[in-house]
């Protein structure tokens, strides 16, 4: 994948870059598996603003991806297309089964069309195969992981992501991940071979506010510019300090660096911290 540069004719467009869509091999999804997505605008059922910074953007139908792959389980799929989603980073491919069906998973970089895949508690080793951790060698890398038996895959799931299989000796199996964490894992959970595709995500420029209106954000404004009743940074005559001790949220909670994590159930799998 590359990217795409504009000549800078204009201030938007200087250092804009998009995606050059080489890998996609079809503009318009297959309508019956997708649905509408309702906006929120990040208001609850009050109509009371829970999450800032949300609203507008373009219309958008959800992909219904399969992050399972259990439902067809030992039934070979052809890769029919490469297809973008608008509401992930990653790219997905619609797999048509022997047996008629189709469905929508996430492709792995390198896919291509007329590839054969298919989901088995022991297969080849082979881009985009799903199987069982436990048959998979270690060194390999995988996506879109369960965490919990029968769940679905819950980790790898973003663009350009992998997940190394490090160890299978004991009850566990353990992956490190892309942070540097290093955590145990049912050796009976499901896991896909390769890498997420659309390596590039994270390179590409916005470039201008109206792209990002275009996603659904509205604008942010930082806490110092702000009133002294709105934020705990606000107040003060021009480009003052925030005259704290620590920098907080808008609702006085210490940010930048403090652990916010409660402890989770899965906390007693983590064999070593992420490394920041």
């Amino acid at each position: 994948m590359t990217l795409k540069k504009f000549k800078p004719t204009t201030p938007g467009v200087r250092h804009m870059s998009v995606s050059s869509f080489e890998e996609i091999t079809r503009s318009k999804p297959t309508k019956s598996l997708t649905v509408k997505l309702k906006k929120g605008s990040g208001r609850n059922f009050r109509g009371k603003i829970t999450v800032r910074h949300r609203g507008g953007g373009a219309d958008r139908r959800y992909r219904m991806v399969d992050f399972k792959g259990t439902g067809k389980l030992n039934i070979e799929a052809k890769v029919q297309s490469v297809e973008y989603d608008p509401n992930r980073s990653a790219y997905i491919m619609l797999l048509g089964y022997k047996d008629g069906e189709k469905t929508y998973q996430l492709a792995p970089d390198g896919i291509k069309v007329g590839d054969e895949i298919v989901t088995k508690e022991k297969g080849k080793i082979k881009l985009g195969n799903r199987m069982m951790i436990k048959n998979i060698p270690v060194g390999y890398n995988i996506y879109n992981v369960e965490l919990t038996l029968g769940k679905g895959g819950q980790l790898g799931r973003s663009a350009g992501t992998i997940i190394k299989l490090t160890s299978l000796e004991g009850d566990h199996a353990q992956i490190q991940m892309p942070s540097g964490e290093v955590r145990k894992v049912d050796k009976d959970c499901y896991a896909s071979i390769g890498q997420v595709s659309n390596l590039e995500f994270n390179n590409i420029k916005i470039g201008k506010a109206g792209r990002k209106r275009h996603m659904g954000w509205r604008p942010t404004v930082v806490g110092t510019a702000m009133n002294a009743k709105d934020h705990p940074h606000g107040g003060g005559k021009g480009h003052t300090s925030i005259g704290l001790k620590y920098p907080k949220t808008p609702w006085g909670m210490p940010a930048l660096g403090f652990k916010t994590r409660k402890r989770h159930y899965t906390t007693k799998m983590i064999v070593k911290r992420r490394s920041k």
